[in-house]
């Protein structure tokens, strides 16, 4: 009704159908879509980062404010902003400008620790995604400018600039049904009533330096193939991310916002959506076997490349776990008690000789293999 209004009064005044046009479609770029549903941040989960944690969350801003797109370790654009991120080409990756042994501020983001009420300064992201049968998505996104692996026999595998983790919780008619929990290329799917839950909220635990998310405290195993990993987690510091979010809905096909909260509710309007839309890489691209931080094992490395963003995390999923293969577990797995510091990793008896010759030659050219 306004903007039919305006037009009738551009047109009196004699201003052109082009111009008229051009000012609708302006007014209309700017019209916000309706906020999250209520729902969405009453039952969010609270995520706790383990004790010990060294690398926290980051903001997305400071983290392209130190980065540069490149591709095949050249640069490629100079424009490292949310507004044009998404103007950068696809094969990408958001190359740190410092070096990551270096351990830089942003890089850490100790800045972002959550406070005493679960506040950071970093925001979270909130993607709200409708689907037929009553059923909404809502997705939530958390960032961390660094991730560091996990040792196997005190030898680090899997460090990478960038990591997009998250969490979803399934909604049929505004009533949480399940729970989904990301942790490295793959993740977890659980009834709501298995979660354990604080204030009607579901508890997700966050493992220390690589940010895998799980619904249990304590020592958690993933496979390699030649041994085990082992995250850690407890009930360290609390995040309650709806204090501070940049909220979206998603539609299957685009991207509109929606209401955020603190400082990523004030940034968003600005940055528009279309950064959300970008399939590059938050991160370096893996470290070739040149450089003297480099080295790998059975295809297991210690650099490896950044992750892609929120696009690419099959939001559009008809199962709950995003595969046709969907095992949602009805109660949580008791973990091993955690080890202060995390666990040291395993290498399976047929791998043995051959790694400790790896370990040996590491050893011998005092490469930095614990870093």
């Amino acid at each position: 009704m306004f903007v039919g209004t305006s037009a009738v009064v551009l047109s009196l005044l004699g201003v052109g159908a082009s111009a008229i046009g051009a000012v609708v479609a302006k007014r209309i770029s700017h019209v916000k879509r309706a906020a999250l549903p209520d729902y969405a941040l009453i039952y969010a989960p609270y995520a706790y980062f383990y004790s010990g944690e060294t690398y926290w969350a980051s903001d997305i801003t400071e983290h392209l404010e130190h980065t540069t797109p490149q591709i095949n370790f050249a640069p490629v654009a100079s424009t490292r902003t949310v507004e044009s991120l998404n103007a950068v080409p696809t094969d990408a990756y958001l190359t740190s400008n410092d070096n990551v042994e270096d351990n830089p501020a942003w890089l850490v983001s100790a800045n972002n620790k959550p406070d005493s009420s679960g506040y950071s300064t970093a925001p979270a992201t909130i993607i709200a995604v409708p689907k037929s049968d009553g059923i909404v998505d809502v997705f939530y996104f958390y960032f961390y400018s660094y991730n560091r692996g996990n040792t196997v026999l005190g030898i680090r595998f899997g460090n990478h600039v960038g990591d997009w983790e998250h969490s979803m919780v399934r909604f049929v008619n505004g009533v949480p049904q399940n729970v989904y929990l990301s942790a490295h290329s793959g993740g977890t799917s659980y009834t709501y009533d298995a979660i354990d839950k604080l204030d009607g909220r579901p508890k997700v635990y966050i493992a220390t330096g690589t940010h895998a998310n799980y619904a249990t405290a304590g020592e958690q195993d993933y496979s390699l193939p030649f041994g085990l990993l082992h995250d850690t987690t407890d009930a360290g510091t609390l995040w309650d991310v709806t204090k501070n979010f940049r909220g979206f809905w998603y539609d299957g096909s685009a991207f509109t916002p929606a209401e955020g909260a603190d400082i990523g509710g004030a940034k968003q309007e600005a940055e528009g959506v279309s950064w959300l839309s970008w399939l590059g890489k938050w991160g370096d691209q893996q470290y070739p076997n040149s450089d003297d931080r480099q080295y790998g094992i059975f295809g297991q490395y210690h650099y490896v490349s950044g992750p892609t963003g929120p696009l690419a995390k099959n939001l559009n999923r008809a199962t709950v776990c995003g595969g046709d293969d969907c095992d949602i577990q009805t109660s949580t797995f008791a973990a091993a008690a955690a080890v202060e510091g995390g666990s040291d990793g395993v290498v399976y008896d047929e791998y043995a000789d051959d790694f400790n010759a790896f370990k040996e030659d590491l050893i011998a050219r005092n490469a930095s293999y614990h870093v």
